[in-house]
């Protein structure tokens, strides 16, 4: 068949199937070739890949990651799309579409199960509800990541590659910059889908660092303390920590521990950069 890329082809595809949006879905499917050439050229996908394809929809992206992949594993949560996907990649022998929710899914299973325990290189076009929950699960699970390359709204991309100091930064920014390094691939206007999103969208890759930035004596600790910084972000540092009852840990403790980095007690946790919070972290272990 014709590709999906063709807006013609995919309200086509539509109308056949009597197919309607689900807004729960964050159903938006790409019509713009330039997009989809831009994400599997930024992704690095050869024949020697076993790509995890998030929300393959009706399968635009597929068909372009069918031929450039040697696998493609393709997760859809929306069972109305599994006959569409049928069709859609009837053609492709390389492609296993699996009717499941990714956050039900064990990722290590994913690799050993289909490439061999190998790295994995997942490509997601994600809506905004779910972006944080797939990219934190796919980080935490200790799965064998290569890099993953996402279409999500700008607003979430310009939060994951914050800077300390700005509005953007929080604990998303800290998160994806612990375990990757994030680049930003393309900007997507809402002209690149149907139906148009009331956003504009960008192509973020994070390429997975094997070896992290920072080294921190107990990672989840750390990330507990990051959550209770921005879990009340215009508080300072000093009540935010001193108040959150899974750190355990009193007002003074903090005053010394900041005291110790030489940083004023009023300092709230917007100010801190990833490695002030492993060093402030360890402290306030011990």
């Amino acid at each position: 068949m014709e590709k999906l890329i063709n807006p013609v082809v995919t309200a086509g595809i539509l109308k056949k199937y009597n197919f309607h949006f689900q807004k729960k879905y964050g159903q938006n499917f790409l019509i713009d070739s330039h997009v989809l050439d831009k994400i599997i050229g930024s992704a690095g996908i050869t024949k020697d890949d076993l790509v995890l394809e998030i929300g393959p929809g009706i399968g635009t992206m597929t068909q372009f990651l069918c031929e450039a992949a040697g696998k493609v594993l393709a997760v859809e949560i929306d069972d109305r799309l599994i006959p569409v996907l049928a069709e859609t990649l009837a053609e492709y022998d390389n492609v296993t579409v699996i009717n499941n929710d990714i956050l039900k899914m064990d990722f290590n299973e994913i690799a050993n199960k289909y490439n061999d325990g190998k790295p994995v290189k997942v490509v997601a076009n994600l809506p905004y509800y779910i972006t944080t929950p797939i990219v934190m699960g796919l980080f935490e699970s200790g799965a064998p990541l290569e890099s993953i390359t996402i279409m999500i709204q700008k607003e979430v991309a310009d939060r994951m590659r914050a800077e300390p100091g700005g509005k953007d930064y929080g604990a998303l920014s800290l998160a994806v910059q612990y375990y990757s390094q994030p680049e930003i691939v393309a900007v997507v206007p809402p002209n690149c889908f149907m139906p148009r999103p009331g956003v504009s969208s960008e192509v973020i890759k994070l390429t997975y660092l094997h070896e992290k930035p920072i080294k921190v004596n107990d990672e989840k600790y750390m990330f507990d303390v990051i959550r209770a910084a921005f879990n009340q972000r215009r508080k300072t540092l000093v009540n935010a920590l001193g108040n959150a009852a899974k750190l355990s840990v009193s007002k003074d403790t903090v005053k010394e521990a900041l005291s110790k980095m030489g940083l004023d007690e009023r300092i709230r946790g917007e100010a801190l950069s990833l490695e002030q919070f492993a060093i402030i972290s360890d402290l306030l272990k011990k």
